[in-house]
């Protein structure tokens, strides 16, 4: 099953054998748990769900320590901090998926293309050029406060009919968007350390949570 939760580690480049350079990134992925299997009878729809990096019981909350003993032997649950859905349209699970059973990075091979969704950084309120990219106004001239202003943004009597039309580009808090990059590749893979070595980059600062998921599976 090619879907596991990590965090995402430092960026680094990588050179293959004929000297080409990629730039890569590793994520940390401690072998997860599956917590559950969800089937389209009882839940409405088929998934399988993960739970990812253990922590102290004290901060986590009890009831999702309380759903991690269900499956473990003796009813003493883990202290898993996240949990993510893989779904399973067909309803056919892959060999081996239980409930109980652990997932880890050798699930995953050197050159398999994946996609990776994460949270952005947060940055904050941004104006219009940062945020959007707008060129700002004239340096010269006479201007003295619109070098970064928004300019005009169509009020009396235009498109909207004297107001602002919806989705106006506008200055506001910018980041902590799920984001989802797609076409990468997995270029290391190693199980003794725990980390998958992806090229390109990564949503997100140091130690945000990452999925990686095959290329067509859903979550």
């Amino acid at each position: 099953m090619k879907f596991i939760l990590g965090l995402k580690g430092k960026m680094t480049t990588l050179y293959t054998e004929e000297g080409r350079a990629y730039a890569a990134t590793v994520i940390i992925a401690a072998p997860n748990t599956i917590t559950q299997i969800k089937t389209a009878d009882k839940e409405g729809y088929n998934a399988i769900q993960l739970g990812a990096i253990e922590k102290k019981p004290e901060r986590v909350n009890k009831p999702q320590i309380g759903h991690v003993s269900k499956i473990t032997p003796g009813g003493v649950g883990k202290a898993l901090a996240h949990f993510k859905e893989m779904r399973q349209f067909d309803g056919k699970l892959p060999e081996g998926v239980e409930a109980g059973a652990t997932v880890d990075v050798s699930a995953f091979a050197e050159g398999d293309k994946v996609e990776v969704s994460a949270i952005t950084k947060g940055r904050g309120f941004q104006g219009v050029i940062k945020r959007h990219g707008f060129h700002g106004g004239p340096r010269s001239h006479g201007q003295k406060h619109s070098e970064r202003s928004p300019g005009s943004i169509g009020g009396s009597g235009g498109r909207a009919g004297g107001r602002v039309a919806k989705g106006m580009r506008m200055a506001g808090r910018m980041g902590q968007d799920r984001v989802t990059v797609r076409g990468l590749k997995v270029l290391q893979v190693h199980p003794e350390t725990n980390e998958i070595v992806i090229s390109g980059a990564v949503p997100g600062r140091r130690g945000t949570l990452v999925e990686i998921k095959g290329v067509g599976l859903k979550s």
